[in-house]
């Protein structure tokens, strides 16, 4: 035997013993975990592990459980402020970029991009490829003969019937660079949201993509909640709410689970006025719950929408501008607490209910136990009891996540107060 061949083979036995020292303790910690609850894990897709799969995001640390996806649509990197203001307010991704922008400048500060095309001097801060925006409502569900055109460029589909979308999809991403380690992410809409029945939706978010996300402002188009109404018969008094944010990722997420396997859904949320038909801004509180719904529902990532088409700050970079300078701060404020939470976020949630009024998520890291919650859709705000799992009802009292108190446990429960219907909490809990 060749001192080649020995080698080969101690190597095979030792990566051999490494994947199955790693497997054993994939499967000791899941075991542990719920040992220590007693509780069922919720499906999902891996978490930080699923990106392991892919040699960009890997390679970029998305691997890393202290990082979660925190991105801005479609801005512009053409000089070094630029990005020094967007990490300063917590983002650490972009989705879409301008031709211009600088792409070294994005890989010298540690950012992260999804692009519709391979840009100048792109590298390894590519982790993906965005195949389409809103293929689902500018195209709809079908395989017609796309023209190549997008809505408001003239006739999208040849004929007008069937549908084009996806075809449209099928063609994009045909021309995006194939199996060189990035993920594939397309964003829909009100089409997957609303308008298209189960099967038409299906088909869009399990046929193409790696990473999905779909944006519906609740808060800012002035013609969502009679649409809301009209299509899926949700009441006049449960819109616009944070939770309705929560309900468009939960949406995306059972539509993913049809084929069995699960990509990472990610949540979209406006900063401005989204729509020249939109009555108003969104306020620092509704931001806030929309996020936090967003999480609670199992969103794996947050996008931004950074443009505001109206109102007194109209501007492509809402982050970037001093007349915005409070959604700014709020954004800023909650993107940190996102990065706290970052380990926690990137573990896999336990199904319970703690209150039938509050929509909540309960995570378990390093032997405490962390429960989101806030009001869900139709419930009033108001005082609400939290009756703890038995395994965590030995705890004395659980503190208030960045809000700087303990509330007590008493008879294995605690109460707190949710005073708007964005209200949100995230307590910490060790028995």
């Amino acid at each position: 035997m060749t001192s080649r061949t020995t080698n080969r083979r101690i190597l095979l036995i030792s990566v051999t013993a490494l994947l199955v020292i790693a497997v054993g303790w994939v499967i000791a910690q899941a075991k542990s975990s719920r040992d220590v609850l007693g509780l069922q894990h919720i499906p999902w897709e891996g978490g930080p592990a699923y990106y392991a799969r892919f040699s960009a995001p890997a390679a970029a640390g998305w691997t890393d459980p202290s990082f979660f996806p925190v991105g801005v649509w479609f801005e512009a990197v053409v000089e070094e402020r630029d990005i020094q203001l967007d990490k300063e307010a917590g983002l650490n991704t972009y989705v879409e970029l301008t031709d211009n922008s600088d792409m070294e400048l994005v890989r010298k500060y540690g950012m992260s991009a999804f692009t519709s095309k391979p840009l100048p001097g792109a590298g390894k801060e590519t982790v993906g490829w965005m195949i389409a925006d809103e293929p689902d409502m500018f195209a709809g569900p079908g395989d017609g003969v796309w023209s190549g055109k997008y809505g408001g460029e003239g006739q999208v589909c040849l004929p007008d019937k069937p549908p084009c979308g996806y075809t449209a999809m099928r063609t994009l991403k045909d021309k995006l660079p194939k199996d060189d380690g990035r993920l594939h992410y397309t964003n829909y809409g009100k089409g997957i949201a609303m308008w298209e029945s189960d099967a038409e939706a299906t088909k869009f978010v399990n046929t193409y993509t790696d990473v999905m996300s779909t944006d519906v402002y609740w808060y800012t188009d002035n013609g969502i909640c009679p649409e809301a109404e009209n299509f899926i018969k949700l009441p006049k008094d449960r819109c616009p709410r944070a939770a309705n944010y929560g309900q468009v990722v939960e949406r995306g997420r059972n539509l993913d689970a049809k084929d069995g396997r699960l990509q990472p859904v990610y949540a979209f949320v406006e900063l401005g006025w989204p729509g020249t038909n939109g009555l108003r801004s969104i306020t620092g509180e509704e931001l806030q719950g929309a996020v936090m719904s967003s999480l609670i529902h199992e969103a794996r990532g947050i996008i931004y929408f950074n443009h505001s088409f109206a109102g007194p700050c109209p501007t492509q970079h809402v982050l970037r501008e001093p007349c915005a300078q409070e959604t700014r701060e709020v954004v800023t404020e909650l993107n940190r607490h996102i990065r706290t939470l970052a380990p926690v976020l990137n573990t896999q949630s336990f199904s319970y209910a703690f209150a039938p009024g509050l929509d909540t998520m309960l995570k378990e890291l390093d032997g405490s136990s962390y429960v989101f919650a806030m009001p869900k859709l139709g419930a009033q705000p108001g005082r609400q009891t939290l009756r703890l799992p038995e395994s965590l009802r030995s705890a004395s009292s659980v503190e208030v996540l960045f809000e700087n108190r303990t509330v007590p446990v008493e008879n294995g429960a605690f109460s707190d107060d949710f005073a708007r219907e964005n209200t949100y909490h995230v307590y910490k809990v060790t028995p």
